[in-house]
């Protein structure tokens, strides 16, 4: 009888110890457009990179940070093709989930990808908080990343309508943690100014970079720098929100 004891106390307290290490680490997913995407190569090569690609760096080893954001991907097509499926079989209680969609929404001409703000967007976004609570998870919603636009007066003007305010309400609603990615961003282009901000997306001049020989000037995709000092920005608010994932940045 003492040996089949000390047999269930062995085990009890092998069970007990990896279920202090489940606890001890956890994994953020990432799920997105191009903006929050892992872009190839290394930075001396193409220096387009997607915000969550930088976000590692914010966090500890406890941390483990899965990015399946893809370049052109809306709320609706991450689900119609299969990539939310590949989440959901991945997802373990007490991991979380960044939501950030509208870029491609917004692709009226593509019937695969384009969702009315008001209804399949905002259908959309809730389905993703109650498939990732339904795990035990955590869902955190972002806005969009502003793309920068000026008009001829150097006002930055908006190109996202009604998406952002709609993910606003969805995190209000269902008591969502909430980023708002389209005001904070918004916030240091309009300071930087039609020139300053160039440096936070891709303006790069020809023959510079191997991956993009010919130079490229957009508005809407991140440079190094931009991608590091947006991602810097999620954890801003998780710091400043008191998020749980606090304890699992770097000090």
């Amino acid at each position: 009888m003492k040996v089949i004891a000390t047999i269930i106390s062995i085990i009890a307290l092998w069970s007990l110890t990896i279920a202090a290490q489940q606890r001890s680490s956890v994994s953020i997913f990432l799920i997105g457009d191009s903006t929050m995407a892992d872009k190839p190569g290394s930075p001396s090569e193409n220096p387009e990179r997607g915000w969550g690609q930088l976000l590692p760096e914010y966090f500890s080893d406890r941390a483990t940070v899965r990015n399946h954001a893809v370049n052109g991907r809306s709320s609706k097509s991450f689900i119609g093709e299969g990539r939310w499926q590949s989440v959901m079989d991945s997802l373990s209680s007490g991991d979380y989930v960044f939501i950030q969609f509208g870029h491609n929404d917004q692709k009226y001409k593509d019937p695969d990808r384009y969702t009315n703000p008001w209804s399949t967007y905002r259908a959309n976004l809730e389905y993703y908080v109650a498939a990732t609570r339904s795990k035990g998870a955590h869902p955190i919603l972002l806005s969009s990343i502003v793309r920068r636009k000026f008009n001829e007066y150097g006002t930055l003007v908006d190109t996202h309508g009604a998406y952002p305010a709609v993910a606003r309400m969805v995190a209000r609603e269902l008591n969502v943690p909430f980023v708002d990615m389209q005001l904070l961003t918004e916030q240091i282009v309009a300071d930087l100014g039609p020139d300053d901000s160039k440096v936070i997306y891709l303006h790069i001049p020809a023959g510079v970079y191997p991956a993009l020989q010919e130079g490229k000037e957009d508005d809407t995709h991140l440079s190094l720098y931009g991608a590091r000092r947006y991602a810097g920005i999620v954890v801003d608010e998780i710091r400043r929100q008191e998020l749980p994932l606090v304890e699992y940045l770097r000090e």
